[in-house]
């Protein structure tokens, strides 16, 4: 499974969103730079509306639950509302350094 662009497909197709950054984090880590382990999603949907941010992680868990089963390792993410983003200026969020673990590779 290419990962990337299945979190791109799930996410577009069941949220609709006016903004959708996928990124593969995976050479900041231990482990081969193309391991497809670690992903940073910013969503931004108006399926969020009325949500807590439980919630709205919850939703993107389920929809990603066959990466998340198999090689996804870790997932940052960043989920907002139009209205959200609008007052954030459109700004994603930078993930922070990795702080440890590793993987065989």
């Amino acid at each position: 499974m290419r990962v990337k662009p299945f979190i791109e497909q799930q996410l577009n197709t069941e949220l609709t969103p006016e903004y959708l950054e996928v990124v593969d984090e995976s050479y900041m880590h231990s482990g081969p730079d193309d391991g497809q382990s670690h992903f940073k999603v910013t969503v931004v949907s108006s399926a969020f509306e009325g949500q807590r941010l439980i919630a709205r992680h919850r939703q993107v868990n389920t929809l990603l639950a066959d990466a998340l089963a198999g090689p996804v390792h870790a997932l940052a993410m960043h989920t907002y509302t139009p209205a959200e983003w609008q007052q954030r200026n459109q700004v994603s969020v930078d993930s922070p350094a990795c702080r440890g673990g590793s993987q065989a590779g």
